[in-house]
């Protein structure tokens, strides 16, 4: 409702993975659900994935010049704060031109920038922490934030526990709403029916561990009468191209799925990181899951995320360290057995949260409404 008054206009800012961008499309649809008449305008971080993913989701957006500290020492940090200058800058421009009624943030370099600066401006800022560990960027807003939406209980060690809420992670609508049948899914992927069916996901980027098992064992998995798909993520696929459509068509290898409803529903098990929304939206499928953990994540929160989910019998996990040697036998012995795939699969299934996205929609709501009535 806009109360008879100009349409509420709204600020996601964030990005840089599909762990922050898919999350804020999610949040952006579910609160158009509800305000149709809402102007949206997203934020990101040049040369990121979300000035892409963002406009193919039907949301305008503009672009930072942001980005991270580089760990290894590099000249490229002596830029930094000249990044973080014209960023604030930017964002302050931003805010005078659109006059958000709430300025909502996902974490990425984005953010930070954005939602520094529409405080400032007393906007209220909505977080959404994804991960059980959070990012820096949503460590530094915290304070001035009016609600932050997590997924983890125990995020009090971080933020002010007046202003958490636990809604779980937002996912892809096409994730929640799946409609696709067996047999569409199959002939949009160009797989065979008949045969099992692994799915395997490295991130948007890609996961070199995980690139690199298969790439080494992918004889194996065929000689076991599997047929795969492939997402080797952006950064891996020119290397790996060449082996898509090989086997008598079996191997499907592509640095992104665009249509991750037909994957998931061919799926008869998956191999994934363990992200904080590849996590959420794999308990939703209730499918088979082996878990890789990244190692290169801020306090190992990949590995939490994939222990919490073992120890409740949803799913397997393999160490990175150890993915090479492990990671395909480990596939091959659990498509061979049907009654540990169904223990998995219900287990997993328990644990989804498919309301999140509505759940923070509600929130941000009611902060507008406030504003606007303060």
């Amino acid at each position: 409702m806009t109360d008879g008054q100009t349409p509420y206009r709204i600020i996601i800012s964030g990005g840089g993975t599909g762990g922050h961008v898919f999350p804020a499309i999610a949040i952006a649809n579910a609160i158009r659900e509800r305000l149709p008449e809402a102007e949206f305008l997203f934020v990101g971080a040049k040369g990121r994935m979300e000035m892409e993913k963002v406009p193919e989701a039907g949301y305008a957006i503009e672009g930072l010049n942001i980005s991270g500290l580089q760990r290894s020492l590099s000249l490229k940090n002596l830029a930094f704060p000249f990044k973080v200058i014209g960023s604030l800058m930017k964002s302050d421009r931003i805010l005078s031109r659109f006059r958000p009624h709430i300025a909502i943030g996902v974490g990425g370099y984005a953010s930070g920038p954005l939602c520094y600066m529409a405080a400032r401006r007393r906007v209220p800022v909505l977080l959404q922490e994804q991960n059980s560990y959070p990012g820096i960027t949503n460590k530094m807003l915290a304070k001035r934030a009016k609600r932050i939406c997590v997924a983890y209980e125990g995020m009090e060690r971080w933020f002010p526990k007046d202003r958490i809420t636990l809604t779980g992670n937002p996912v892809r609508d096409a994730i929640v709403h799946m409609d696709i049948s067996r047999e569409e899914a199959l002939s949009k992927m160009a797989m065979k029916p008949g045969l099992p069916t692994l799915l395997v996901l490295g991130g948007s980027l890609g996961a070199r561990t995980i690139n690199e098992s298969l790439a080494g064992q992918i004889d194996q998995l065929v000689a076991g009468n599997v047929q795969v798909i492939w997402q080797t993520g952006k950064y891996y696929f020119d290397a790996l191209k060449h082996l898509d459509g090989q086997y008598d068509g079996r191997l499907k290898v592509v640095p992104f799925i665009r249509e991750m409803d037909a994957a998931y529903c061919v799926a008869d098990a998956i191999i994934s990181r363990a992200g904080a929304i590849a996590v959420s939206e794999l308990c939703l499928l209730g499918k088979p899951v082996i878990l890789v953990p990244s190692p290169n994540v801020a306090e190992d929160h990949q590995t939490k995320n994939a222990r919490a989910l073992v120890e409740k019998g949803a799913a397997l996990l393999v160490a990175d360290v150890e993915a090479r040697e492990k990671l395909v036998p480990e596939v091959l012995a659990l498509l061979a057995d049907a009654e540990r795939m169904a223990a998995l699969g219900s287990a997993i299934k328990s644990l989804a949260r498919p309301d999140a996205a509505s759940q923070i929609a509600d929130h941000a709501i009611s902060l507008m409404q406030n504003y606007r009535n303060g």
